[in-house]
């Protein structure tokens, strides 16, 4: 906590959550080298805790008024880091005079409603955080922690196979199909490959788990993808008429749910591509969307609605 010219405050200041030790954590990156650990909440839950403000070698401090906030927002870091709050809810703990010793202040902001999962990207960070703000006639005080949310909400139940043919015209015909389109973050992918017709001479082939981060909106719209799986199926030769299974297992894979236009800011979409590269590095493609969702289950949950 640093105030103007690089001056530091004269007080600490800790947010704690209630029952934070029984609670389920993440562990999850938030820099491309930097993970943090944060406790869950789902939809719905109350939040609260205390705050403990400490003074510095005894000095008191003059304010104009201290409040809790609990606030959801969207950073979108291609935009000078914007951020655009979609919920702030507001608890006054303090009215203007000085602290002299050290307080401790409780909040609760009860059965907030927690419309979106917590995400954290390339070109955008979904976050929910508790943010203590300490008013001064220079320059405020605030300290911020945040919690991570999980968000339930599952697709409808029609889910369909997928099947898909790759083909140029007199060399080569594939045939290859998944059992489904929506899977859970813990499924499995189960799928077979049919070769039809092989005249080139395909090296390897592979299966890539594509996250694509969509932000921003036209005529600024940002789409940013990277491969979060890749899974060689074949090395070698195929020949007409053999059949490839695939059986790719998504439990250990950091995959996240899929969101479609999250307060009209950003969207995560993922695809299934299917890669063939044949003897003179030649790459063949096919890609075809896929639903992902999360499950209470899978997270250490009761499949019900849980309730404190």
């Amino acid at each position: 906590m640093e105030s103007l010219f690089g001056i530091t405050t004269p007080v600490d200041i800790e947010v704690l959550f209630h029952n934070e030790e029984q609670r389920k954590h993440i562990d999850t990156k938030v820099e491309k080298d930097r993970r943090e650990r944060y406790p869950v909440y789902l939809d719905g839950e109350t939040v609260s805790g205390k705050v403990i403000i400490k003074l510095r070698d005894g000095r008191k401090l003059e304010h104009y008024g201290i409040k809790i906030e609990f606030i959801g927002s969207i950073d979108l870091f291609h935009e000078k880091s914007r951020s655009y709050e979609f919920l702030t809810l507001s608890q006054d703990v303090a009215s203007p005079g000085e602290l002299r010793q050290a307080t401790t202040f409780d909040f609760e902001f009860k059965n907030v409603e927690k419309q979106y999962e917590c995400y954290s990207g390339i070109n955008v960070r979904l976050r929910y955080f508790v943010c203590v703000r300490i008013s001064r006639r220079l320059a405020d005080i605030v300290r911020e922690r945040d919690i991570w949310v999980y968000s339930y909400r599952m697709p409808i139940e029609v889910n369909n196979s997928i099947k898909m043919e790759v083909g140029i015209e007199d060399c080569l015909h594939i045939d290859f199909e998944y059992n489904k389109s929506k899977y859970h973050l813990r499924d499995v992918i189960v799928g077979k490959i049919f070769f039809l017709l092989v005249r080139i001479k395909i090296k390897t082939m592979e299966l890539t788990i594509i996250r694509r981060e969509t932000t921003g909106s036209l005529p600024n719209l940002y789409n940013e993808s990277e491969n979060i799986i890749k899974f060689e199926i074949m090395d070698g030769a195929p020949v007409k008429g053999e059949t490839i299974p695939i059986r790719l297992f998504l439990g250990g894979f950091e995959l996240g749910p899929t969101f479609r236009d999250i307060n009209k800011k950003f969207s995560i979409r993922y695809y299934l591509n299917l890669v063939l590269i044949d003897e003179e590095n030649r790459r063949y493609f096919k890609q075809q969307e896929i639903t992902m969702f999360r499950r209470k289950i899978d997270d250490g949950y009761p499949p019900d609605d849980l309730e404190e």
